[in-house]
């Protein structure tokens, strides 16, 4: 009886390399230090699969998005913000209104055009619409009349991104789609949560960081306005966190730098190099948990 060959096993496929996926929050020019963060997932050898961005963050999360490498980010940054008066001649131009306006009530003269701001500031490599990002990316923003998040991933890039940093009293409201939208900090300030899947890492990083106002100091009219939403912001995270919390939370030490501290670009740096270490160290412990658990 002739015998019967037997039949070589084939051997069990290599499980799916994880996933990493990340949430950049709002927090103005404390936003910068997301620069850090994606320098040292560059240096990992981590390229995120998703990246979800609000306010700040959506403005970083798309340049980052487009190819942009985190080490270029932050040499483009600093030769960008160098040359303060050059700063504030661009900034003139994204105006909305006029100086003159304030005597007439008519406008509000430092009102910007967030649009006009992103086309101003942003690499000239970011493309125009989102599904020319070499890496999936959505911004967060506020539907005003509907009190609601809205999340912007087709279309155009700069008009998604403007919505979601439209700080209200600093940038004008974006019309699109026949809806008005302001700052994603409103409703989501960091939105981990439309990082899904189960088998990936989900990094989420905070920059609304704490007040750097003295405790005895009362505020003016713009600086409550602007610590107002802080708090408000704050207290979401907060709630969020309780509920369901990112695989890796980064919250780099940026809290003694005010929102609109751009022209403080190194300082800023400087603040969240601390976070290099321990978020290598939260990383490789998640990447640990996960693959265990696969």
């Amino acid at each position: 009886m002739p015998k019967r060959q037997a039949v070589p096993l084939e051997p069990p496929a290599p499980p799916e390399p994880l996933s990493i996926t990340l949430a950049l929050g709002g927090g103005g020019a404390r936003g910068l230090a997301h620069i850090v963060v994606l320098e040292t997932l560059d240096e990992l050898g981590l390229r995120p699969a998703r990246i979800v961005g609000t306010s700040m963050g959506a403005v970083v999360g798309a340049a980052y998005a487009s190819g942009v490498a985190g080490r270029d980010l932050r040499r483009y940054a600093l030769d960008r913000l160098r040359d303060r008066a050059r700063v504030m001649a661009l900034v003139l131009q994204a105006r909305v209104g006029r100086i003159t306006d304030i005597l007439r009530f008519a406008a509000n003269p430092v009102l910007l055009d967030g649009e006009k701001v992103l086309d101003l500031f942003w690499p000239e490599t970011v493309p125009d619409l989102f599904e020319d990002l070499g890496i999936p990316f959505a911004a967060v923003a506020t539907d005003y009349h509907a009190r609601d998040e809205a999340v912007f991933d087709t279309g155009p890039l700069v008009t998604g991104v403007a919505a979601s940093m439209a700080i209200p009293g600093l940038i004008k409201p974006v019309t699109a789609m026949g809806r008005v939208f302001i700052d994603g900090g409103v409703v989501n300030p960091l939105p981990f949560d439309h990082l899904k899947g189960n088998d990936g890492i989900r990094i989420a990083v905070d920059v609304s960081g704490g007040t750097v106002d003295d405790e005895q100091k009362t505020p003016d009219p713009f600086a409550a306005m602007i610590g107002a939403a802080q708090i408000m912001q704050g207290a979401i995270v907060a709630q969020k966190l309780k509920s369901r919390a990112p695989d890796v939370l980064v919250r780099p030490a940026v809290g003694g730098h005010h929102v609109l501290d751009f022209f403080h670009a190194k300082e800023i740096f400087a603040a969240a190099e601390a976070c290099r270490d321990a978020m290598k160290r939260d990383i490789a412990a998640a990447v640990e948990a996960v693959s265990a658990a696969r």
